[in-house]
């Protein structure tokens, strides 16, 4: 069986996200395909896709190792995010479709939930597909496809703190969801701009610490899946 691609890809760019190859340290074929119990080809794949999105780079005589984005980078993201979550939301108005509601007031019904509970780490996983959602919700695969990776890259670069207001922060992904089912995309717009920015001030730049950078990792959380993969 050929693992795809795409899974030892979803595989790798987990694990740098998660912390667990170090930044500039060696991504070598032969480490990678050992770990995650596939052949070179795929990891070579899989690299590639990795450095067009930012995660990997090439150097001289070292190969592909982990980028080293600088604070600069890192501020783009979030500035980035912050004008293509309200377009998202805005374009989600109109073209949503009942599926994309159903599932929306869902998630906001469990985070409202809770947000009243004090359930930090639950919120975090549902605010991650509830803005997943979102965008999906807006039919365009492109601004989902960038959407996607922007929240991968901010995740690797920044530490995200507990909004100091969990209840008013899940009221305002219920007001975006009541913008979207009543079509309002300027309103959906406005509001998703306002939470976004808000989101913005809880995120703490996470920096590489100084001295030497082994080749190790860490303990990988993330295996290859092989869920609906055919033989």
């Amino acid at each position: 069986m050929r693992i795809p691609a795409h899974s030892v890809c979803t595989a790798i760019r987990d694990d740098i996200v998660a912390g667990v190859y170090e930044r500039g340290s060696r991504l070598t074929e032969e480490l990678l395909a050992r770990r995650y119990g596939v052949s070179r080809v795929p990891v070579r794949e899989a690299l590639r896709t990795l450095e067009a999105e930012g995660f990997v780079v090439t150097r001289r005589h070292a190969g592909a190792c982990v980028a080293e984005p600088t604070e600069q980078e890192a501020s783009d993201l979030l500035e980035m995010r912050m004008l293509l979550e309200p377009l998202g939301a805005s374009r989600a108005a109109q073209r949503r479709t009942e599926a994309h509601l159903k599932v929306l007031r869902g998630l906001v019904r469990l985070g409202q939930e809770r947000a009243r509970r004090g359930n930090s780490e639950d919120l975090r996983s549902l605010g991650g597909w509830f803005h997943e959602t979102l965008a999906q919700a807006s039919g365009s695969h492109a601004l989902t496809s960038t959407l996607t990776q922007l929240r991968h890259k901010i995740a690797w670069m920044y530490a995200v703190e507990a909004p100091a207001s969990p209840v008013d922060s899940w009221a305002e992904h219920g007001a975006i969801v009541d913008a979207v089912a009543r079509g309002d995309g300027e309103r959906a717009r406005a509001i998703t701009a306002l939470h976004t920015e808000r989101a913005a001030v809880v995120h703490r730049l996470r920096f590489p610490g100084t001295g030497d950078r082994p080749d190790r990792v860490r303990t990988s959380q993330h295996p290859v899946n092989m869920t609906g993969l055919r033989h």
